[in-house]
């Protein structure tokens, strides 16, 4: 809904998730036939980003949860049904996840670029096989080159060009000082322990929250933010990102008036990019 809403208060900026989870609580038919509808409001504006989820969003919402190895067959299961919904043609498959026997009446209006997210390298490489690009983090494309090389190894199985394929980075700013970051900070105090064992396959908030504020001080959630009022800071933190690898970079901006940081950053820290 967010999307959609968005396709009419824009005309330029590419649109789309980073990520959305197309294997238990939405089925990879309905997130075809959602990103289909949304290509028509934005032709050539739209990207799906996928992933293997969290327990948090899944399994609390009653969709399920999975060991990685059936997430990650889902995964590749659910990319095929909606690549395949989105040539418009008729579909009969029978999966070993999904039986799906249909047709998209309205396709896509325009090829819509998929990216698979990843946090380790047995994901990048399953992102490289069978994705149009890649979703980390800053923190990740700047720790472990292994995940870059796996991502890359998987692109040339698939027998595709890396140098072809997209690239995209989440990362986390804050416009201000440390006491606006400390905040902010509160609300994604598990952010440095997300993908590990009692984070992402916890189904409790609560429990998370506890869990983190014992285990993770500010300090270090704090440390994989670019913090500043000054627009250079967030203009070299970005550029950083593009010199390793990263074709598009998403600016994760936890503060309450959105608009405001919308605004600063086209004016004051986008406008000085090499490509903006």
């Amino acid at each position: 809904m967010t999307l959609a809403a968005l396709t009419q208060r824009t005309s330029r900026i590419a649109l789309g998730t980073g990520v959305t989870c197309p294997i238990f609580r939405y089925r990879p038919a309905v997130v075809a036939q959602a990103w289909a509808s949304l290509s028509q409001l934005a032709p050539g504006r739209i990207f799906l980003g996928v992933g293997a989820g969290e327990k948090l969003n899944e399994g609390a919402a009653g969709g399920g949860w999975a060991p990685y190895e059936e997430r990650a067959s889902r995964l590749i299961e659910a990319v095929k049904i909606i690549r395949a919904l989105w040539t418009g043609d008729h579909v009969c498959i029978r999966g070993e996840f999904w039986d799906v026997d249909g047709r998209l009446y309205d396709p896509p209006a325009s090829p819509i670029p998929l990216y698979i997210a990843a946090g380790g390298p047995r994901s990048a490489r399953l992102a490289g096989l069978h994705g149009d690009g890649l979703i980390t983090g800053a923190k990740t494309l700047r720790s472990y080159p292994e995940l870059r090389a796996s991502w890359e190894k998987g692109v040339r199985e698939a027998g595709k060009n890396p140098a072809t394929q997209s690239v995209v980075v989440e990362h986390w700013a804050m416009v201000g000082g440390e006491e606006e970051a400390r905040e902010a900070a509160e609300k994604w105090r598990y952010g440095p322990k997300a993908w590990e064992p009692g984070y992402f396959d916890n189904i409790s908030p609560v429990e998370i929250q506890a869990r983190a504020e014992k285990e993770i001080p500010l300090e270090r959630v704090l440390q994989d933010w670019t913090v500043s009022g000054d627009p250079k800071v967030h203009r070299n933190a970005i550029q950083e990102l593009g010199d390793l690898g990263a074709t598009h970079v998403v600016v994760h901006i936890p503060a309450p008036d959105q608009p405001k940081v919308i605004d600063y950053f086209g004016r004051e820290v986008l406008s000085g990019t090499r490509d903006s």
